[in-house]
């Protein structure tokens, strides 16, 4: 037997007619007898961030002790067996959402201070301004080498014209990701225009070539296929089986958006009563949604994503779980126990979509482990209490990170009023993204690592 250091080229394609289709780590991308740190297997820092509107109710999401051994609240419980790759976090505060002059509009300067720390402009005309996120600081850098820079996803169809919070711009409340001071990224809601961006190879924008494959229900695999069986061919068994459940997931994931495409196309519901956002159900949206980013990260083609469950002030009812009312209206508690657990509910159902995620992080090899050991996931709000809008010691949990030596099954207390853009330059420096400062930043934070 000769060993050479020959390779598959990690950023290696299958390409069929207006296709071109990623591929995720195989052992045959790493060279023979050369060092992890100097091949493709050398570990990737991915970045992501996952928003949820509103608040959360704290006396079910805060663990009653700091430390280690803590006891999951009701709210986390679904994260308990990924509690070795947790974070919970208490005392990170937005300052620069909190009014200072301006009166109301917290929803709005939740949403833009999250991933910024800069208090926006406020202004419901075109004269928006925050300021870069961390999301596209990370972007800027990381995207040198990937196919996309970053996405940004969501589950609310985001409107940024107009006004939506009091005099502050529906920008602010619909998106946490800015490329700069006055340019806010979209969320993307649709799964299908997700798909098509990260599977088509932008050679075409022909929308004739795109409906005549939907109408004749073929795969994206179809047009690759002659390509996967010379590949194939000179792979060994446990490549075979990693490419086998890779394709899978994919075709998994098409069959999902056209049984959603499909329903939607049939359905025939009181105009008032016709759901937000696509497929019908949050649920099923936030799994293909979920599923999405997993692949984008798996094959490389993005080291960081934004996420938003709901906008920012989001009114949304969640029926599938027995809430009919406003996720908005129901914050507004007042200290009404039925509108409080009405509250938790929710914030539970958000939970469960997250633990949804971080599952299939877990399960997805990567180079020496696992997508969830090389992807830094940030999940969280940027108000406190719904009820009563504040911005100091906010929800937050960072998971994964195990490669970027995050110690996880903690709960850290940071002193009282501590940026949580302190946070997120210490989770910038982790990825190798060069950043002195960032909002209202005073330095990095040491307590991400050790016990």
């Amino acid at each position: 037997m000769i060993v050479t250091k020959k390779a598959l080229d990690r950023r290696m394609f299958l390409r069929g007619v207006g296709t071109a289709l990623a591929l995720p780590l195989l052992d045959s991308m790493i060279p023979s007898m050369t060092a992890t740190r100097l091949t493709a297997a050398k570990p990737a820092i991915r970045m992501g961030f996952v928003y949820v509107p509103n608040g959360i109710i704290q006396k079910d999401w805060v663990p009653q002790t700091v430390g280690t051994g803590f006891e999951f609240m009701p709210t986390m419980k679904a994260l308990e067996p990924f509690r070795d790759n947790l974070i919970v976090m208490s005392n990170l505060a937005q300052i620069n959402g909190r009014a200072l002059g301006d009166g109301a509009g917290d929803h709005a300067r939740a949403g833009a201070t999250w991933l910024t720390g800069v208090h926006p402009r406020k202004t419901e005309g075109a004269d928006i301004h925050a300021a870069i996120s961390a999301d596209q600081i990370a972007a800027k850098e990381l995207g040198k080498i990937t196919q996309f820079g970053s996405l940004e996803l969501g589950i609310e169809e985001p409107y940024l014209a107009g006004g939506c919070d009091s005099g502050y711009s529906c920008a602010y409340t619909n998106t946490i990701s800015w490329r700069g001071p006055t340019t806010p990224n979209p969320m993307e809601i649709s799964p299908r225009a997700v798909f098509e961006r990260l599977f088509g190879d932008g050679e075409t924008t022909d929308p004739a070539d795109r409906i005549k494959r939907m109408t004749q229900d073929r795969s994206i695999l179809d047009y690759v296929r002659s390509d996967v069986s010379r590949l194939q061919f000179g792979l060994g068994g446990r490549d075979k089986n990693k490419l086998d459940e890779y394709l899978e997931g994919i075709r998994d994931i098409e069959r999902r958006i056209q049984k959603a495409e499909t329903q939607a196309s049939t359905m025939k519901l009181p105009v008032m009563e016709r759901p937000v956002g696509i497929p019908d159900s949050f649920e099923e949206h936030a799994k293909l949604m979920s599923d999405l980013l997993v692949i984008a990260f798996q094959t490389d083609m993005t080291r960081v994503i934004t996420y938003m469950m709901a906008r920012e002030g989001s009114n949304r009812s969640y029926r599938e779980i027995g809430v009919p009312d406003g996720h908005h209206s129901v914050t507004h508690h007042q200290n009404d126990p039925e509108k409080i657990a009405k509250t938790q509910k929710i914030d539970q159902h958000h939970v469960k979509s997250l633990a949804y995620l971080v599952g299939r992080l877990q399960a997805t090899p990567d180079g020496d482990g696992t997508l969830l050991d090389h992807t830094m996931l940030l999940y969280g709000s940027s108000i406190r209490d719904g009820n009563v809008h504040d911005h100091h010691d906010l929800p937050l949990a960072l998971i994964g990170g195990k490669s970027a030596n995050l110690t996880g099954g903690r709960h850290v207390q940071f002193k009282p009023e501590t940026p949580m853009t302190n946070l997120l330059l210490t989770m910038l420096d982790k990825a190798g993204v060069p950043a002195d400062t960032l909002g209202d930043s005073t330095g990095k934070i040491d307590h991400l690592e050790g016990v």
